[in-house]
């Protein structure tokens, strides 16, 4: 058999599996890499027989099966195994009966959280923190990483293997860290499923404005941990926080993928599913009585746009308390521009606009292209057209998405012609 369409199958089968059958075997090798090595040779056993065979009633569980095999014929085989990796084959083959679905359900709660935790270790770079958690536990291919992030195939692979040899060497042992070590960790964690959903929502480079599909892996990343760490307040932020972001993305562009700001979408295209999917991520954050963190309190001020049916019926203010908020939790100038935008909507473009000069010297913001994007749009606002253009210019002079390129110069043709 090798109708197209069972090849499509076994993506769609290796997409959903791939991360529990890699926790899995990762459990019983210790290692993540060779965990990988044996998911993908089952995965390669799958593509050989089921399409002679066709797809099993239970793939996980065949491709669990195959791989667990291989696990033991390869701790077996090893040329360096010592006895106790020949008693673990011995103990693994003489179970009278290896409980596939147990292995598959029972065990994979704790198994992928520790595949998360080893996958997003701070031994790791950013970079390859974020490409092996979308290899290992999103199903990625090297090809679909590097097509995301705009970088070449070769890079990416490095970047994996280099991961995988870095985990090796630091003996990473493969569990969830407990007690004062949890929070840190957890925190590399959530920064890693957040930078993967901001690529999607905003992506920095490139010529589309958003890549929804990047979203999309960041969500079902954040939806596991949050039902795995259900007692975690700012794993429920964080997923309140992209649902409610994610709502907005069929019209945050045109249909010809032009960028559409916040304050111009139509908004009767946010996705209310996705909503109350947030605001209800919300409430369990809150339900866990931690004082908010810095995801639950973007989530807030994500859930205020969300709650409002109009621009007008925005409640402003309480953005402005909510960014305060989150500048004395974590301090940014960031978040100080984006606090600075909030005041110019709740006091009017002149507050505005001496709150954005208040940290425009920071040299944190002296190539963010949004600084001087936001002081164009206050100045568009105060009548001062010409700076405006100036600022605008700049603005596209930094961006590095095209289409942001294009919105930017769109604007400084705009205020040139008022």
């Amino acid at each position: 058999m090798h109708d197209p369409s069972v090849h499509r199958a076994i993506d769609a089968v290796w997409r959903i599996e791939s991360a529990k059958l890699i926790a899995a075997l990762a459990r019983i090798t210790q290692d993540v890499g060779s965990a990988e090595d044996l998911a993908q040779d089952a995965l390669l056993a799958a593509l050989e027989q089921w399409r002679e065979s066709g797809i099993p009633d239970n793939p996980g569980a065949w491709l669990m099966s195959v791989g667990k095999r291989r696990a033991i014929d390869q701790m077996r085989h090893v040329s360096l195994a010592d006895d106790k990796h020949e008693q673990i084959g011995r103990e693994l083959d003489e179970r009278p009966a290896f409980d596939i679905d147990a292995a598959l359900d029972d065990q994979i709660g704790d198994d992928l959280l520790r595949l998360v935790f080893t996958a997003c270790h701070p031994v790791l770079t950013t970079e390859a923190r974020v490409a092996l958690t979308l290899r290992l536990l999103g199903g990625l291919t090297t090809g679909e990483i590097a097509r995301a992030f705009l970088a070449s195939e070769p890079t990416i692979a490095q970047r994996i293997v280099r991961a995988k040899k870095t985990l090796a060497a630091a003996k990473v042992p493969y569990e969830v860290p407990r007690d004062s070590e949890l929070t840190a960790r957890l925190a590399s964690v959530l920064e890693v499923i957040y930078l993967i959903f901001n690529e999607g929502y905003s992506a920095t480079a490139g010529d589309d404005w958003v890549r929804p599909a990047l979203c999309e892996d960041a969500l079902r990343l954040g939806r596991i941990v949050a039902e795995l760490m259900p007692a975690e307040a700012e794993v429920h932020g964080l997923a309140a926080l992209m649902e409610i972001q994610a709502s907005r993305l069929g019209a945050r562009t045109s249909p010809d993928g032009k960028p559409i700001l916040l304050l111009d979408q139509d908004r009767s295209r946010w996705d209310q599913l996705l909503i109350r999917r947030g605001l209800a991520a919300l409430e369990r954050a809150h339900a866990t009585g931690v004082p908010p963190g810095s995801y639950v309190l973007q989530a807030e001020i994500a859930a205020c746009h969300a709650r409002a049916r109009t621009n007008d019926e925005t409640d402003w203010l309480r953005i402005v308390a909510m960014y305060g908020e989150l500048a004395r939790l974590d301090p940014s100038p960031v978040v100080e521009l984006n606090r600075a935008v909030a005041i110019s909507m709740a006091r009017g473009p002149a507050a505005g606009l001496e709150a954005v000069d208040a940290v425009a010297s920071d040299p944190a913001l002296k190539n963010y292209h949004l600084l001087p994007a936001v002081r164009g749009d206050l100045l568009v606002k105060l009548g001062r057209n010409a700076e405006a253009k100036g600022e605008f210019e700049r603005a596209a002079s930094l961006a590095q998405n095209t289409r942001e390129k294009e919105l930017m110069l769109a604007r400084a043709a705009d205020s040139a012609g008022r």
